[in-house]
């Protein structure tokens, strides 16, 4: 009986013990759920803080004229006929890179934007199938990004936020997925590489009589060219990016301009709060904002000063696979030995971002005088044969030195 009683008292004790520990643990849960509800509410309230300093910043450098319609973290002005924004400004903070945020695809009506903004049957229409698929029909034009989503990735409302249609411009696919993403990406590297924020100003250049997207409900314009204005405030530089809307044949560089320039076409006043911006915004320094120019890249030379049968290395593409006899003119900006003991050089641009290269074999060294590798460096250089391809860049094999000479020009340059 005794035995009974304790192993009842024992078990009892477990129990209690038992209930105690649960208890303790949904004590400690309650402690963890707040703590995290009270994370987000301070989460939520510094990236309040973000926005109203971004529009701050945005409103303190001087915006363009027209009615301004204010998202969380970009300003825009529409043009209702265009259906599209005349303009879209932003600020590229140094913590996109280390945002996570994804593409949201949630592209929708602007619901600011009074006249009602463009929408989806402007740029495709899409059936819902028996088996509860889509079957989409598109009009031909890509739903390009003015303020581009990857710059909003350190905020899921501000990224969800540029794919309204406000934000959109039709653009061909070759253009928006290739040459625009690449500059959006370049200027994403600056920020990177400064820790310094950037204020970008985007729009087509809009003007009458452009075409229009025929079937879209809205008609919306297609602008022939897109522009960016970028300005560093605190390291006192600006440039300005005018492309056309089009497969790009040439390196970002070849479409820099300065800020004046734009103005002058789109009739757009930028910056115009900022001190000194006269100085400012005369400026296109290729070599402060993009690495590879700095490092000696140069410019394609301009085709049209080159002299008849002569292409620069940008056109050599086109002959590629050809087996035509072709004369490539361009600088050499470097030259190396493969391990083969082939020499090569590359024209406009270093490897490994080579746009046009030039080789020697190991065994027709001997047919050149002097030090190729040396005496070739920074010459405008003029050489002829056959352009193959090397990759998906054009190369060309030359085996004496007659197929090579100075290019001297003084449209060269």
């Amino acid at each position: 009986m005794k035995f009974r009683i304790l192993l009842i008292l024992v078990l009892s004790s477990f129990v209690v013990s038992g209930q105690t520990v649960e208890a303790r643990l949904a004590v400690k849960k309650g402690k963890q759920l707040l703590l995290l509800q009270q994370l987000d509410e301070l989460d939520t309230e510094i990236e309040s803080l973000k926005f109203e300093q971004i529009q701050e910043d945005l409103r303190s450098v001087g915006l363009p004229a027209g009615e301004q319609i204010w998202h969380s973290a970009m300003v825009l002005s529409y043009a209702e006929e265009y259906e599209q924004a005349r303009w879209v400004a932003h600020i590229i903070r140094p913590e996109v890179s280390d945002g996570r945020g994804a593409r949201t695809n949630d592209f929708r009506e602007d619901p600011l934007v009074s006249t009602g903004s463009a929408v989806e049957a402007d740029y495709f229409l899409k059936y819902l199938q028996a088996d509860s698929t889509y079957k989409y029909d598109g009009f031909g034009w890509d739903r390009g990004h003015l303020a581009p989503s990857a710059d909003f990735r350190w905020s899921e409302k501000a990224l969800s936020e540029s794919y309204f249609y406000s934000n959109m411009s039709p653009q061909l696919d070759d253009f928006n997925r290739e040459g625009w993403a690449e500059l959006e990406g370049l200027l994403r590297g600056y920020v990177d590489r400064s820790g310094r924020q950037l204020y970008v100003v985007t729009g087509g250049v809009l003007k009458e009589d452009l075409a229009v997207v025929e079937r879209g409900v809205n008609k919306v314009s297609i602008p022939e060219q897109y522009y960016k204005v970028v300005l560093d405030l605190e390291a006192r530089k600006a440039i300005a990016f005018l492309m056309p809307n089009e497969k790009l044949r040439y390196p970002i560089e070849h479409y820099a301009v300065s800020v004046d320039a734009v103005e002058e076409l789109t009739g757009l006043d930028f910056f115009n709060l900022v001190d000194g911006q006269e100085q400012l915004e005369a400026e296109a320094d290729t070599k402060y904002w993009i690495p590879a120019v700095a490092a000696g890249d140069v410019d394609p030379i301009y085709a049209p000063s080159l002299p008849r049968g002569h292409f620069n290395t940008v056109q050599a593409k086109l002959y590629m696979g050809q087996g035509k006899k072709v004369t490539v003119v361009g600088k050499v900006v470097s030259s190396r030995y493969s391990q083969a003991g082939n020499l090569w050089f590359n024209l406009d641009k270093h490897y490994p971002n080579a746009i046009f290269s030039v080789m020697i074999r190991k065994e027709d060294l001997i047919n050149f005088s002097g030090n190729p590798k040396e005496d070739l460096i920074g010459q405008v250089i003029a050489v002829k044969g056959s352009v193959w391809k090397l990759g998906q860049e054009p190369a060309m094999t030359i085996d004496k030195e007659t197929a090579i000479s100075i290019f001297e020009s003084s449209g060269s340059m």
